[in-house]
């Protein structure tokens, strides 16, 4: 099956193959683009430098891609390909020979672990098998694949091949020559780069290999390490970047050599460290790059951002990238660097925010609005709440201890009603329109408890919240494509309902205020799409036709079938899915992609896909950590007409770009949507994740709600006993009377900044 995914990529690479544009004026120290090198492969997938890795790498990398070997010898001086010196990080030796380990000094230092060097090649090859070592890539090839040697990763004929020697002085002393070894590999099969952080070792090597055919390169570790030949520090070494010309035409460098990150985890100014070793005719190669790390929150959790910070910028760029993920490292070098947009056709999916770029600034203030509209968002979007005084206002939920600082100051106000949701919260319309003025938000991120991924602190509490016809002159005034209006009812329960029966507050009348207000519902200019997970709030906007009326279906369906497709039609123009109601996921693999879209896009109902994040830990593992394959996947692959993401730039950068056509004229790469499902497929049956329980299909119980209640006044003062129970939704949960801040919900309040969409 590996076989079949590999071809889908190469057919399309190969019919995309050209020549590299001669109008791109690069800063690197030849002025060709940057080099893409892949170290162990395609090792952010697979394990690192196996077979699947490498052949990955080549399918879906540039034609020019370089792949790297980590070099360890055996006892029987063949070489293998292992990033780390120690086995048992990387294989499954520690099983296979258990009482293998010993403790060797290494640079000084006693390692203890399982060394290539105490077992033969044979060994190795015929009883240890490889095994990923980082935690957020999948473990399901684990104890698959061989280890491979240099021999394996030359015979699958990368166009570079890059051998790295980290351990000269190591095996020297233990007897062991990787200076023959070299002298050997590089006569019969040809070695494009050597690198190596020992400075002796590429003096020795320098004669002894041929300067036009192999570029030796010397590797800075940590800037405290200390070098094994000269005792100085990386650090002191780099202040004389002179005296390495003698002996290297090139230097690896880790990413913070070039732009530091400072203890906030932000961007500090770039060294000068680039155009300085141009200066001297230095190749700089930056490493450390992998789609699955943290890195500085400047990039929004963005791969691509990051690699582009490197190559594309006015001041330099380094001459290679060695990543884990070389074809997001290809798409940002072919694809985005130099580019200017191109102008957004009809045929391409809308950009629609999700409380504004809510994964930059808090959501639903004015700063997250306009950088939305900055970052390419066509449609900007405000969930409509209201204040006890009939104020319309945008956030995201009527419980606003999420998204602001009101537990600090109206925690008196805590309340748990069953009618909206399960646990205790403070509601907007308990506040007053000038409480709320007084509420700073908060950026909160959904996977911040859970994966250490905190979005963009230095934003935590900027902005201020707009009202409904703040957020209406602020569309209007930035000139954006249309706006996204949602009114929903909460966790299956009619949050306009409750509103109107039990708060004496009319939603659906103060949006059609607003726009009337706002003369939108007389323009065509803007487009104007009214969202809700409620067909009676839809109906309330039937007799506007300018509107495009957009149904939420929240809960995951597996197929649509014509009956409540039909029913759909009664009330909506579009309809909003969830990620996995058209591609379903298990254990992080896609499964496939569901006949939803099709259905729906059959009936001539757009569909909209909800809510792209970028971080990684969201996408499945097809999308090889990248939030651009997810898009690509999403709009050039399955064909949805618009996606509403949190980051829109992310968004904006692939559908603005002329790789998202395939129909760019000079380019030699093109991001590939993921097949869905086929990934899983090289996975063996045995080690596939279960089968998850199978997803329902949509129902017209699903679709049609109850009419809303008449707006009634609440009675004064409250009633003692229960409110009435509102008319049954579609998706209710069962309704359990429970008004007034009880203890469990005083225990449970703390808890409510974990929670999260």
């Amino acid at each position: 099956m590996i076989k079949h995914v590999l071809l889908v990529f190469l057919v399309i690479h190969a019919t995309l193959a050209k020549s590299e544009s001669a109008s791109k004026k690069w800063l690197t120290l030849n002025g060709r683009r940057p080099s893409v090198i892949a170290r162990g492969g395609f090792s952010g997938l697979f394990p690192e430098s196996s077979d699947f890795a490498n052949q990955m790498a080549l399918a879906t990398s540039l034609s020019d891609v370089a792949v790297l070997c980590n070099l360890q010898l055996t006892k029987d001086g063949v070489g293998i390909c292992q990033g780390d010196i120690r086995l048992d990080n990387t294989t499954n030796i520690a099983m296979v020979f258990e009482k293998g380990s010993k403790t060797r000094k290494v640079n000084g230092q006693d390692i203890t672990g399982w060394f290539a060097m105490d077992f033969t090649a044979d060994q190795l090859l015929a009883n240890v098998s490889l095994v990923q070592n980082i935690f957020s890539r999948p473990s399901a090839f684990d104890a698959m694949l061989p280890i491979s040697t240099v021999d394996d990763v030359r015979s699958s004929n990368p166009p570079a091949f890059w051998l790295n020697v980290q351990y000269d002085a190591f095996y020297t002393e233990n007897k062991q020559s990787v200076t023959n070894y070299i002298q050997k590999a590089t006569r019969l099969q040809g070695v494009n780069y050597i690198s190596s952080p020992e400075i002796g070792f590429l003096k020795k090597i320098k004669g002894l290999v041929s300067k036009a055919k192999t570029k030796l390169v010397f590797v800075f570790l940590d800037k405290n390490a200390t070098e094994p030949t000269t005792k100085q520090t990386y650090g002191s070494i780099l202040g004389n970047l002179a005296t390495i010309k003698a002996f290297a035409s090139g230097i690896v460098v880790p990413k913070d050599y070039i732009w530091p990150v400072n203890a906030a985890n932000y961007l500090e100014a770039p060294t000068s460290l680039v155009n300085d070793a141009h200066k001297l005719g230095l190749e700089v190669y930056a490493s450390g790059f992998a789609n699955d790390f943290t890195t500085s929150y400047n990039y929004s959790y963005d791969p691509s951002a990051e690699y582009l910070q490197f190559i594309d910028n006015s001041q330099f760029s380094v001459d290679g990238l060695i990543t884990d993920f070389p074809p997001t490292a290809s798409e940002a070098v072919a694809c985005f660097a130099q580019y200017t947009d191109i102008k957004p056709t009809k045929e391409q999916a809308l950009i629609i925010s999700h409380n504004g770029a809510s994964g930059v600034y808090a959501g639903s203030t004015d700063l997250a609005y306009q950088q939305a509209v900055e970052d390419g968002a066509n449609i900007i979007d405000c969930s409509v709440q209201m204040s006890k005084d009939g104020v319309a206002f945008c956030l995201d939920s009527v419980d606003v201890t999420r998204d602001t600082t009101a537990a600090a100051s109206f925690m008196s106000l805590s309340t748990t009603i069953p009618e909206i949701q399960e646990s205790a919260g403070i509601f907007s319309f308990d506040l007053s329109w000038s409480d709320i003025q007084t509420l700073q938000p908060q950026l909160t991120s959904p996977f911040e408890n859970n994966g250490g991924l905190p979005r963009n602190p230095a934003n935590k509490s900027k902005g201020k919240f707009l009202t409904l016809a703040e957020f209406l002159e602020l569309a209007k005034v930035k000139a954006v494509t249309g706006i996204l209006i949602n009114i929903e009812h909460v966790l299956g329960l009619q949050n306009a309902a409750y509103l109107a029966s039990q708060k004496g507050l009319d939603i659906v009348s103060a949006v059609d205020t607003a726009f009337g207000n706002a003369t939108f519902g007389k323009q065509s200019t803007q487009k104007v799409l009214i969202q809700s997970d409620d067909t009676s709030v839809l109906s309330k906007f039937k007799n506007v036709p300018a509107y495009t009326r957009v149904l939420y279906l929240k809960d995951e369906i597996s197929d649509a079938p014509r009956t409540p497709v039909e029913e759909i039609k009664k009330y909506a123009d579009a309809v909003t899915l969830p990620r996995f109601s058209i591609v379903p996921t298990v254990n992080g693999f896609t499964t496939g992609t569901t006949k939803v879209v099709n259905e729906m896009q059959a009936a001539n109902i757009s569909v909209y896909v909800s809510v792209l994040r970028n971080e990684f830990i969201t996408l499945p593992f097809d999308y090889f950590s990248d939030p651009t394959i997810e898009i690509a996947t999403y709009t050039s692959g399955i064909g949805v007409d618009g996606i509403i993401t949190e980051y829109p730039a992310t968004a904006s950068r692939y559908l603005r770009n002329p790789c998202s056509s395939n129909s760019m004229p000079d380019s030699s790469y093109s991001i590939i949507p993921a097949e869905a499902g086929s990934l899983l497929k090289t996975v063996p049956e045995e080690t596939q994740p279960p089968a998850s329980s199978p997803t329902p299909a949509l129902d017209v119980a699903d679709v049609v709600d109850p009419p809303l209640p008449a707006v009634t006044k609440p009675a004064s003062p409250p009633p003692s006993s229960p409110p009435p129970a509102t008319s049954p939704h579609s998706n209710a949960l069962q309704n359990i009377a429970s008004v007034g801040l009880s203890l469990a919900a005083i225990m449970a309040f703390p808890l409510l900044s974990l929670m999260c969409n």
